[in-house]
């Protein structure tokens, strides 16, 4: 298979031509969903909903600064659910993972695309909130801090 020899400026006016539906695996821009933002008023309360009643695992529940979160892992792969008291209206956030998130904006802004909100910080490094035509909201970061969710792994916050 040979190996295209477009570089980064032409392959942007190509997408801006021929639009998102140009995309393909090997140029995709989203690496994985990580994370389902999930809001949670009650936080004991969505806790034992996701662990007791979708036998779900508590991974880590934090608080800080007068907010709780908490992730539940629901299946072996896929991402994790995030429980956040903070978190205001009734939808979830999808959270994507991409390689270098300025050059992620900057391909995204081509296709005349408008952020929500961002760039701010979540414990993993750089983000960006969105909503489709529809209002689905999502996000897109850059995993510049990858010991976090190891160092997050099994601490459990307690309403002390």
């Amino acid at each position: 298979m040979e190996r295209s020899r477009t570089g980064p400026a032409l392959r942007m006016k190509l997408y801006k031509r021929l639009g998102a539906f140009s995309y393909t695996f090997q140029t995709a821009m989203f690496l994985s969903l990580d994370y389902l933002y999930v809001p949670a008023r009650n936080i004991e309360a969505s806790l034992r909903y996701y662990t007791g009643k979708l036998g779900g695992e508590l991974v880590w529940k934090i608080h800080a600064l007068n907010t709780w979160v908490a992730a539940v892992r629901l299946s072996q792969t896929g991402p994790l659910i995030l429980l956040a008291n903070h978190l205001h209206g009734d939808t979830p956030i999808l959270i994507y993972r991409v390689e270098r998130l300025e050059s992620a904006v900057a391909r995204l802004r081509v296709q005349g695309w408008t952020p929500e909100s961002g760039p701010f910080e979540i414990p993993n490094g750089p983000c960006y909130t969105f909503r489709d035509p529809t209002g689905v909201r999502l996000a897109i970061y850059e995993n510049q801090r990858p010991e976090v969710s190891r160092e997050f792994a099994g601490r459990i916050d307690t309403n002390n």
